[in-house]
């Protein structure tokens, strides 16, 4: 029993070691431009055992495409914000999904990617909708509270926000240096990362408490 648990662990240890080493090599050449003996190099493995833990490289790069979206998921599962008022809890969400995006840079090279294939590979993994889909339920609760108490306005969905938080998250990573060069600054300095990392969580803020204007 005891070498069994050995070998599961050693097992465990070797496939998340390739996913690790795959995430990157994906991330920075491509699903075309990155080969099986690049991935084995990199995690000084060989061939057949990357061939034996997924079977193909493209299993390998469905495999690390769902283990990036998992990766932010599982970040939101762990942030508690029931005892926060709607409006700092909103503000939290906000400020944690800009913080895992420029922490997880592959995660969003891996993103773009994928959508020069046209979500080719991405269509594989149906179990990531429901992996999703408790973000917009976290949401959907929050706005719903704060609708209650007279603090939210009514009209906006769970789809809206979470589109402008990652549109805004995203594009500090994918964005950062044609942005930087055009207009002369670095989005990451300490100081720019925590300006810009309070200001989608007042834009957000001002957008759901901000009455609509009547005709």
């Amino acid at each position: 029993m005891k070498e069994n648990a050995v070998k599961q662990r050693d097992a465990e240890r070797t496939r998340a070691e390739l996913l690790t080493e795959a995430t990157a090599a994906f991330a920075e050449t491509g699903y075309s431009g990155t080969s099986v003996d690049e991935i084995a190099r990199r995690s000084s493995t060989t061939k057949r055992m990357i061939y034996y833990y997924f079977g193909s490289k493209e299993q390998l790069y469905v495999a690390v495409l769902e283990n990036a979206y998992r990766g932010i998921r599982d970040a939101e599962q762990r942030l508690r914000v029931d005892g926060l008022e709607p409006v700092d809890a909103l503000r939290r969400i906000a400020e944690l999904t800009y913080d895992h995006h420029l922490e997880h840079e592959n995660f969003i090279r891996l993103v773009a990617i994928e959508n020069i294939h046209h979500g080719r590979f991405i269509a594989q993994l149906e179990s990531l909708r429901e992996v999703n889909a408790p973000a917009l339920t976290l949401l959907e609760q929050l706005l719903q509270r704060g609708r209650e108490q007279g603090v939210f306005r009514e009209g906006i969905e769970p789809l809206d926000v979470h589109l402008l938080i990652s549109s805004y998250c995203v594009f500090q990573i994918a964005n950062q240096y044609t942005f930087g060069h055009l207009f002369n600054t670095d989005l990451h300095t300490t100081a720019q990362r925590a300006h810009l990392r309070r200001m989608i969580g007042d834009v957000i803020v001002a957008w759901v408490t901000t009455p609509t204007s009547t005709p």
